[in-house]
């Protein structure tokens, strides 16, 4: 008997129907076809144990299994459920009348427990544009499911349940979610608020600019100085997802298997914040099974990287591409795919081996040999890339002892919003274009052409402090995001000059100050 099932494979972030063939005759044999990976193979011991388990016959039969289209790699133990299920309809122990309406995954524990499976979200949306009727889940992956609407979600225990659904003996409901509610009020709940921070104002304005313009920015400062915090609070000054941002954020950690079991809809801006010993494929994403990066996971967020010349050179070079075309392509022999990276690119270092250098309570005991060595471990082409470089001094005591709390998040973010509602604005003939950090040279000449005076002030501060070339497009760009926080239509010459005191790390001597 001739019986099938369906479920889905992910490949990159979309998912494509896998019907599955179970053919049961005469005989004692069983032999599994379609590039099954060891996952897939090994689901037999899985799925014998599960029925069994569960006071079921497992067939004693001639049993063939394909999973079409026979020519794409299935990978991971999200099959078990359907083949299992096809099993026990091919043996006539379960009906088969409701079987082409649904779609299912989840991987079998040998008691017959279903275990969560990655790419559920990708998976509905799938099995909605095939116009199945439902889908049918682990319970701990129907919430991220249930997001898609006019698709009937449910989500099981055991294969029992499963069992019990297709012979009609027991009534499930469908899981049904309130998607915008419960993207809206998640919103925000931040944990961490800048009210936390004491002093460091012009620290929190330059994240406040780059916030409001979607720039990367590099903040130098010696150790406890206050860097990674002022990093993590940044998501909660950052303008709120928008619900298509927020899909699309969460399919991609949907396909990492990085959703928890309560989530349906990520309301957050990610932080993503990966260790300086990261590899090249953990950061851009690929591997054997192709998977997300960090940079893919940063996608709608921040990307941090403390420590920044502690990481691997080769690794810091990997960020180039993604940060110029906001996707990174990962092509290898056997597959070729596109992630989306459209992220805030943070960092964050010292200024010198020692950490120390400039610091006006500590002595530092580098030469300017060795801080321009620690210097060139961050290539020039990936500081052309950071608009926004922000020197720290370490917070006086009298600043650390007052009790009063610094400005909160939520009063920045009001600024940041105002500011990037003036961005939409302008951007809304562009395709692709959303803040000033996206904006092109053509762009900078229609939006940001500065006046003479302002020409004069740049054309000064490169040849005064020695700046370079590639910096005079990225302080356009800075300054017209400075001039929509002040709320003026054109970027005029404190914009350019405050702007200019983002560049620090392009100043030629900037290794030999203070020495």
């Amino acid at each position: 008997m001739l019986v099938k099932t369906f479920s889905a494979a992910v490949v990159g972030l979309e998912a494509t129907t896998i019907t599955i063939e179970i053919n049961l005759s005469r005989g004692v044999q069983f032999r599994l076809s379609g590039l099954a990976d060891t996952a897939v193979r090994e689901s037999y011991d899985r799925i014998w144990a599960a029925i069994t388990n569960n006071g079921y016959k497992m067939p004693t039969a001639d049993l063939i299994i394909n999973l079409s289209p026979a020519d794409m790699k299935k990978e991971g133990s999200g099959f078990d459920l359907p083949i299992a299920i096809g099993i026990l309809a091919a043996n006539n122990q379960l009906d088969t009348s409701q079987l082409s309406q649904y779609m299912m995954i989840g991987e079998l524990g040998l008691d017959g427990s279903l275990q969560p499976a990655k790419g559920a979200l990708p998976i509905a949306i799938r099995a909605r544009k095939e116009k199945f009727k439902g889908l049918i889940v682990p319970r701990q992956n129907v919430r991220e499911a249930a997001v898609v609407n006019d698709l009937d979600v449910y989500g099981m225990d055991n294969i029992a349940d499963v069992i019990r659904f297709f012979s009609g003996t027991q009534t499930f409901e469908p899981t049904i979610i309130n998607t915008r509610q419960e993207f809206y009020d998640h919103q925000y709940q931040f944990d961490l608020d800048f009210a936390d921070v004491k002093g460091q104002q012009n620290v929190k304005r330059a994240l406040e600019v780059a916030a409001a313009g979607g720039h990367n920015v590099i903040m130098i400062g010696p150790p406890g100085s206050g860097k990674s915090m002022m990093a993590k609070r940044l998501p909660s000054i950052m303008p709120p997802l928008t619900l298509a941002e927020s899909l699309e954020t969460t399919q991609i950690h949907s396909v990492a298997g990085k959703l928890s079991k309560d989530t349906s809809l990520i309301s957050q801006r990610p932080f993503r914040s990966p260790h300086h010993s990261i590899s090249q494929v953990a950061l851009a994403g690929g591997g054997t099974n192709p998977q997300p990066g960090e940079i893919s996971l940063a996608h709608n967020g921040v990307l941090f990287c403390d420590e920044l010349p502690e990481f691997n050179r080769s690794v810091l070079e990997v960020l180039r591409q993604p940060l110029e075309d906001r996707k990174i392509t990962i092509s290898r022999a056997k597959y070729s795919i596109e992630y989306p990276a459209s992220f805030m690119f943070v960092a964050s270092m010292n200024p010198c081996p020692c950490g120390y250098y400039g610091d006006p309570t500590h002595h530092c005991v580098c030469t300017p040999g060795q801080i321009q060595r620690y210097m060139n471990k961050i290539s020039g082409p990936l500081l052309d890339r950071i608009d926004i470089h922000c020197e720290i001094q370490a917070v006086p005591f009298a600043q650390l002892s007052q009790m009063q709390p610094g400005e909160p998040s939520a009063a920045i973010r009001e600024r940041v919003i105002a500011a990037r509602k003036i961005q939409e604005e302008r951007f809304k003939p562009y395709k692709g274009i959303h803040c000033n950090a996206q904006m092109t040279e053509k762009m900078l000449h229609e939006y940001a052409e500065p006046d003479a005076q302002s020409l004069d002030m740049l054309r000064m501060a490169m040849e005064r402090l020695r700046l370079s070339a590639r910096a005079y497009s990225r302080i356009l760009k800075v300054a017209r995001t400075i001039a929509d926080l002040a709320g003026s239509e054109k970027v005029e010459t404190m914009h350019i000059a405050e702007a200019i005191g983002y560049r620090n790390l392009d100043r030629g001597d900037w290794a030999e100050r203070g020495v």
